[in-house]
């Protein structure tokens, strides 16, 4: 039986619903994830039947992404379909999920999932309240809107809350659009956002913060300086957690952060409340993992606590 059909029969979908060997699938919100993941779920067999998207990104997105497939308004999109697709932002979901209820488009026997980190099922209650099953589907992967992002999907890892009997389903519709699912529970769906936000939004700005230091100090070409040391530093994290620490904090060299902070309030002040609370925390993870002596380690909290009330009353 197709993996599509299964996927029917496991929703406990009306005989006139599994009658198809594909879904019927809308997309709303044509970005830079909900085109990729419409594209996904076409390749799977599934038929892409419409999609919603305001911008101009979005339209230009559809029409590579989804070719031939109209870009429609919201709720004719959900009326069209029996899965949807809902890729919008995070603060825009409630109230998108809300509204189409009040409408009273959606209708018993309709899949949807949203591919929202921050939300789990609580978000989709309006939709599950009409009969329709709900899924939380959030592929833990970075989308640019470039033409790789269709690539990053392949074995790329999916954060999936469901109800214990949806689960099948919600796995299989992972495994379909060329993903790996792993369970996230419902109360711990804002941490994992978190975690992943910390990881990988953050370690964005980290690199281009250090890229812009380096051109200060007269560096052209700092991709070139970086891309070895970070790629490194990130394989020592991966592979080695708080054990992989090298640097300053990692050897207690209080002499050698004071002269960074005293340089960056210098050179680059903007960038010393970042400096400060990161090389905390360091210190902090360097001493509960044994890497740095309490002796060592309270030299170095002392002169950061400093740099922060300087740092602070700078500001004002």
């Amino acid at each position: 039986m197709p993996a599509s059909r299964r996927t029917v029969r496991a929703a406990g979908l009306s005989p006139a619903a599994v009658a198809p060997a594909r879904l019927r699938v809308g997309v709303v919100g044509a970005g830079r994830v909900g085109s990729v993941l419409g594209a996904a779920l076409s390749a799977a067999g599934h038929d892409v039947v419409a999609a919603a998207g305001v911008s101009t990104g979005s339209a230009e997105r559809a029409a590579r992404l989804l070719p031939g497939v109209p870009l429609l308004h919201t709720d004719e999109v959900v009326a069209a379909s029996d899965l949807v697709v809902l890729a919008v932002p995070d603060d825009t979901l409630p109230g998108l999920v809300a509204g189409l209820a009040e409408t009273g488009v959606w209708r018993a026997g309709q899949l949807t999932f949203h591919t929202s980190g921050a939300h789990g099922l609580a978000v989709l209650a309006p939709a599950e309240e009409a009969g329709v099953l709900p899924l939380a589907l959030h592929p833990a992967m970075t989308f640019t809107g470039a033409p790789e992002d269709a690539d990053r999907l392949a074995g790329a890892p999916f954060g999936v809350t469901s109800r214990p009997l949806h689960r099948a389903v919600a796995e299989t519709l992972v495994l379909e659009m060329g993903g790996e699912p792993f369970f996230v529970a419902e109360e711990d769906r804002r941490l994992y956002h978190a975690a992943l936000v910390t990881g990988a939004n953050h370690l964005v700005t980290l690199v281009a913060e250090a890229a812009d230091l380096l051109r200060t100090a007269g560096v052209d070409d700092p991709a070139r300086v970086l891309g070895p040391l970070l790629t490194a530093a990130l394989d020592n994290g991966l592979r080695r957690g708080d054990r992989g620490l090298t640097g300053p904090v990692s050897r207690g060299d209080v002499g050698t952060v004071s002269d960074h902070l005293e340089t960056l309030t210098e050179r680059a002040p903007a960038s010393v409340a970042a400096y400060v609370a990161m090389a905390q925390r360091t210190t902090q993870r360097a001493l509960s993992a044994g890497r740095l002596k309490r002796h060592e380690g309270a030299p170095l909290l002392d002169l950061l606590r400093t740099a922060r009330v300087d740092d602070t009353a700078g500001s004002r």
